[in-house]
């Protein structure tokens, strides 16, 4: 199977941990006993650790796990959790908006970041 990340049509919730979180936060709870342990932020065109001392570009990624949730009440608290495989060996979690509240420059570096399959 190829996997195409696009903001406006992620269908599919891809779940390598056949885990089914209802929410965000229990996703990332689960995922962090997993080993994702870093929660990463896009900043100056890179990946960037929660501990500010990792950085990495896309050709040093693959997207193990995507899930996205939808907000009950409020159709503005759509999110994409990615769990994220890095070149040398971290594993963390990048949290995104999808639809129209969705980063557009971290959309892009993600668009060119591995996703891998069962």
């Amino acid at each position: 199977m190829n996997f195409v990340l696009n903001q406006s049509k992620i269908i599919m919730k891809m779940n390598a941990s056949n885990n089914d979180y209802d929410t965000l936060s229990e996703a990332m709870n689960g995922l962090k006993k997993l080993g994702y342990t870093y929660e990463f932020d896009f900043k100056e065109g890179k990946l960037k650790s929660n501990d500010g001392g990792k950085e990495f570009e896309k050709h040093e990624l693959k997207i193990i796990e995507i899930h996205r949730f939808e907000g009950m009440s409020n159709p503005d608290d759509n999110s994409i959790l990615y769990a994220i495989h890095c070149a040398d060996d971290s594993k963390g979690l990048l949290v995104d908006a999808y639809g129209m509240y969705a980063d557009p420059q971290k959309t892009k570096f993600l668009e060119g970041v591995e996703i891998l399959t069962e």
